[in-house]
This record gives structure tokens, sequence and C-alpha cells, in this order.
């Protein structure tokens, strides 16, 4: 019998975790499928009432008018729920899955790819429905100025969440309480994040203070290549780069160190 090269067992290995990911999800029948489409768009509505209660105009933002904010929120709020589902879906995968790693092709790294390909998957699906609600409303920037680049900005935040992810499930594996301090945490970058403002409309304190947190370079440029109004140049890419290798060194090296722990009950 010829033997199967380590990437046809990887591939099968993923797709079979990425269907069986798939099904959990929407076991619960259609409400499980509603939900998973519906939520971020409830999301966004509710935090677009709350900028019109403020401001008293629910389609720009304060003092701007070459852009329409609705777009605006949707593309920032989809992209950071997708690093927010990553993670907390990393969270618990080796957990979740300890059954399976006694079949010797399904490694704990395999988990956390087939979750974030399931999460990658479910945002393209979530995006395509935004574009084409914009377009039967017929919202202003629907379409992104540059979408290559703006696809380009979604995958790296895709390798970016993968990155932090693997950290963060190897720390939950052995800190318990590491998982609650990350859900606290992500509530933060919620509001830290850029996500219902762009940066050039801040003070620059408080602008130079938000920098620091390497998913407002993530929404920046996003945001910088999605709408009309809006340009990149507060992004540093080697700041982005840095976030990105960093992380996935970490959490590979530890990975390499800790699988034996990780597998044994």
């Amino acid at each position: 019998m010829q033997q199967r090269s380590s990437i046809k067992i990887f591939y099968t290995v993923e797709k079979a975790l990425f269907l069986r990911e798939l099904e959990m999800r929407f076991s619960s029948g259609r409400t499980g499928l509603f939900w998973t489409f519906f939520e971020p768009f409830l999301q966004i509505l509710i935090y677009i009432a709350i900028h019109a209660a403020i401001s008293g105009n629910s389609s720009t933002l304060s003092g701007t008018s070459n852009f329409d904010y609705t777009v605006f929120m949707a593309s920032g709020f989809i992209a950071f729920n997708m690093f927010r589902h990553i993670l907390s879906s990393s969270m618990g995968a080796f957990q979740a899955n300890r059954g399976l790693f006694n079949y010797k092709q399904v490694k704990p790294i395999d988990t956390i790819v087939s979750r974030m390909l399931v999460e990658l998957f479910l945002t393209g699906i979530i995006v395509l429905v935004f574009l084409f609600i914009g377009f039967v409303f017929h919202f202003d920037n629907t379409f992104p100025k540059d979408p290559a680049m703006v696809c380009l900005g979604y995958l790296w935040l895709v390798l970016f969440s993968f990155a932090v992810g693997l950290v963060v499930a190897i720390g939950n594996t052995f800190f318990m309480s590491f998982g609650k301090f990350i859900g606290l945490l992500t509530f933060g970058l919620l509001l830290l994040s850029a996500i219902f403002y762009p940066l050039v409309h801040l003070p620059p304190a408080a602008r130079d203070a938000l920098l620091y947190n390497p998913l407002v370079h993530f929404m920046e440029m996003i945001h910088g290549y999605y709408m009309y109004g809006l340009d990149t140049r507060f992004v540093d890419y080697r700041y982005m780069l840095l976030w990105t290798v960093v992380p996935l060194f970490i959490g590979f090296w530890l990975y390499h160190r800790l699988e034996k722990r990780i597998i044994s009950p």
C-alpha cells in the first residue's frame, strides 16, 4: 500500500475537522444557522443606533460627510468579530477535541487550524451578505476602493488571530483562569481598536496611545483601503508584521515543547 504524503494527510484531517466544526456550529438547527449570520448585523445595528442617539445622525460620522458610517462600522466590526471568534474558538479547541488525539493523524494544532478556517468561511459569507444589502439599499462606499488590499487586510488579520489564538489555546490548557482574562481583554479591545471611529478624528495624544494596540493598525488598514474618505497614514506595517511573527514563533515554540502534555489527559 502506498503511503500518503504529509500534505495529503493534513488536507484530509482538516477537511474532516472543518466539516465537523460546521456541523457542530449548526447543530441547533435553523436557529443556530440564523443567529450565526444575523448576530453580527444585529450588533452593528445596535451600535449604529447608539451613534445616532448621541450624534443625531446615523449615516455619517460627526463632521464627516464623505463616507457612510454604516459601511465604516460594518467593515470594522465584521473584522473584529472574526478576530474575537478565532480567539474564543481556539481557547477551547484542545479540550473539546481531546478524544480525537487518539488518532495519530490528528494533531492538536489541526483543531485550531480547522476552527480558524470555519471562522474565515463564515466571515466570507457575512461579507457577501453585507455587500448585497449595501447594493440593495444603496449605501455609499459599499464596494471598497481597493478590494485587493482590503482582502489582504482581512487575511493578514486571520494569520495574526491564528498566532494569538495558538498562544491563548496553550495558555488556557494549563491555566484555566487564562481564558477568563482573555475574555475581559477582548471586551476592552472592542472599545480601543478604532472600530467605531477613525484615528484621524482623535486628539494626537489619544491617537498615539491607541497605536500601541496592533488591532488598531489592522482596522485602519481595512478602513483606509475600503472608504474613499479615509487613508492609511497611521498604519505601521512593520509593527503589524512584528505582532504577527512574534506570537507565531512563541506559539509554535510552546506547541513543540508541550505537544505531548497537551495530548495527555
